[in-house]
């Protein structure tokens, strides 16, 4: 697959990251060294990342070209469990059950995304409303007559301010 410049050189940087911080180097000067933004804990997953692709920096170019995946396979599948646990569930209520569980900030909206694209998500729209059938045994209101409706509004005939346009 051809990846843009910029990814293929984060890839190399990397590299020399993994590279420099086995050979010593403190990682937060040699990611100010090279313009590289990781996080501490994210070290070891490059590092393993690294020796999986052979040590070779191709296994270090990021699919997804920046973007953090932050919905992860093992938080969507605990979704989907969720989800069909208790279909009555909601995309706030089941963000806020993803941030305790994952500490993990998703919103409500991007949980329906993910609901909707396995076929989960509620139906669009306003659920029905919960009220009780209307009881029979309420007399309903007689219709009322539009007989004379309308005959306070001032005819064609007269000006807008009520008088008579020819005096």
């Amino acid at each position: 697959m051809d990846h843009p410049p910029e990814v293929l050189d984060k890839a190399r940087r990397m590299e020399q990251l993994i590279l420099r911080i086995e050979a010593g180097e403190y990682w937060r000067q040699v990611c100010v060294d090279l313009e590289l933004k990781v996080k501490a804990q994210d070290l070891r997953r490059l590092q393993a990342k690294y020796e999986k692709g052979g040590r070779s920096w191709e296994a270090l170019i990021d699919g997804r070209y920046g973007h953090p995946q932050t919905a992860h396979s093992a938080l969507r599948e605990w979704l989907y469990e969720r989800k069909r646990e208790d279909e009555t569930l909601t995309g706030a209520q089941l963000a806020e059950q993803v941030e305790e569980q994952f500490s993990v900030k998703l919103s409500d909206g991007h949980i329906n995304y993910l609901l909707r694209k396995v076929g989960l998500a509620r139906a669009p729209g306003r659920p029905p409303s919960s009220k009780p059938a209307k009881d029979d045994s309420e007399p309903e209101q007689p219709e009322q007559s539009l007989d004379n409706a309308g005959l306070f509004f001032p005819g064609s005939s007269k000006a807008r301010d009520g008088s008579h346009p020819s005096r």
